[in-house]
């Protein structure tokens, strides 16, 4: 991700730069912010006097903003500078249940809701004055409702297509539930990232003495959802995959789901091989510690388990437990959501840092280059198993 190997800088910015954290992403939006302020002043660039580049170098491309509330819950938006003409990206975090309002007097945890009602808020405060608009969020408001069953809402669907009405022209997520979701805007730009070349090289760190062949090596889906994502994976490191398939109790619903009966496993041997097991989302985490479980009971060698996104909705507990019967070895999430100073603590989590990442995503959008080889990352996974194997620093 070295920035002198790339030029896609050398086309002219589609606007000035302008970064709109919501306070869900504050410190996100912070290290992406320096990572482009670092950039930009080192870059060199002979039509940086010229008048498309007003703007291009300075000290933060943060503008300043908030969603106040009154005392009966009602919000509103407030940009506190002019963002006409910019190019602006707007990042929020809508699993950031760490933040709080008042409501008449008692405190209220923010919910997805109302994260999404202040990145509409934000929106309506730009008033249409902006060039062009781009939302980062991580983790996709109601990914987890894309499709129906029977007579219920869709309202991922639903989402996307009132963020497009209000004037965005790009959303940019990462790890979809469905990414087909996106067949609701399909005159607009959609991405999902997946962070496979980040689960790859946080997991080599912490493992020297771990061999890169199908003999020692195995990627687990835990279930059926998950085969691209693992497929994927296990094709770039030259192993195996191996899957687990989720038998239902079709007939109850608990906790908004049916019920889990057992886990039925679909692969080769596992016994003293490392496994690496790739999911989406750890939610409650049962069906993660429990494909864990089972494959220990395979004598299985180390377990990473690794997710794009760690809710863990019923806390840390669990994990605890487990890692102290060694059903795991290490655990890795990203910071794409909120982190709670405990999870990052624990002795056996991997923090995947993704500012870099993004702020890659967003310097050359802003440049209206392509993106296609940050989509992929073939060459980077590669490049990064190379250094392993030659025991260089990842």
């Amino acid at each position: 991700m070295a920035q002198k190997n790339e030029n896609y800088y050398r086309t002219i910015p589609v606007g000035r730069l302008g970064i709109i954290p919501h306070k869900s992403c504050t410190e996100l939006g912070r290290k992406v912010d320096a990572y482009l302020v670092k950039w930009r002043c080192e870059r060199e660039n002979s039509s940086k006097n010229h008048l498309a580049y007003d703007g291009y170098r300075r000290n933060t491309y943060i503008i300043p903003s908030q969603t106040p509330r009154f005392g009966s819950g009602e919000a509103k938006g407030i940009i506190n500078e002019s963002v006409r003409g910019d190019d602006l990206y707007i990042l929020v975090d809508v699993c950031n249940y760490s933040l709080t309002y008042s409501l008449c007097g008692h405190e209220n945890h923010m919910s997805p809701d109302d994260h999404f009602q202040d990145l509409k808020r934000l929106i309506a405060a730009v008033g249409g004055k902006a060039r062009r608009i781009t939302v980062i969020m991580p983790f996709l408001y109601e990914s987890r409702q894309h499709k129906r069953s029977g007579r219920e809402s869709l309202d991922c669907a639903l989402a996307l297509q009132e963020l497009v009405s209000m004037g965005v022209e790009n959303i940019i997520t990462f790890d979809a539930h469905d990414p087909r979701v996106q067949n609701a805007i399909p005159l607009h730009g959609f991405e999902t990232i997946q962070p496979a070349y980040q689960f790859i090289k946080n997991i080599l760190r912490h493992s020297s003495d771990m061999i890169l062949d199908s003999d020692h090596l195995m990627v687990i889906s835990p279930d059926e959802g998950g085969m691209s994502r693992a497929i994927y994976i296990a094709n770039n490191l030259g192993v195996d995959m191996g899957m687990f398939y989720k038998r239902r109790d079709y007939s109850r619903i608990v906790g908004g789901r049916n019920p889990i009966v057992a886990h039925e496993f679909l692969g080769s041997n596992v016994a003293g091989k490392d496994m690496i097991i790739v999911d989406d989302m750890i939610s409650s985490g049962d069906s993660m510690l429990e494909v864990a479980k089972l494959l220990k009971e395979k004598q299985a060698r180390n377990i990473y388990m690794c997710s794009t996104f760690g809710l863990f909705t019923n806390g840390l507990d669990k994990f605890d437990r487990a890692y102290k019967k060694g059903w795991f070895t290490k655990l890795v999430t990203t910071n794409l959501i909120y982190q709670t100073p405990e999870l990052l603590n624990k002795p056996y989590y991997i923090n995947c840092d993704m500012s870099k990442y993004i702020a890659l995503l967003i310097d050359t959008l802003n440049h209206d280059s392509s993106v296609s080889s940050l989509l992929d990352p073939v060459e980077r996974i590669q490049k990064v198993l190379r250094k392993f194997q030659n025991h260089e620093k990842i």
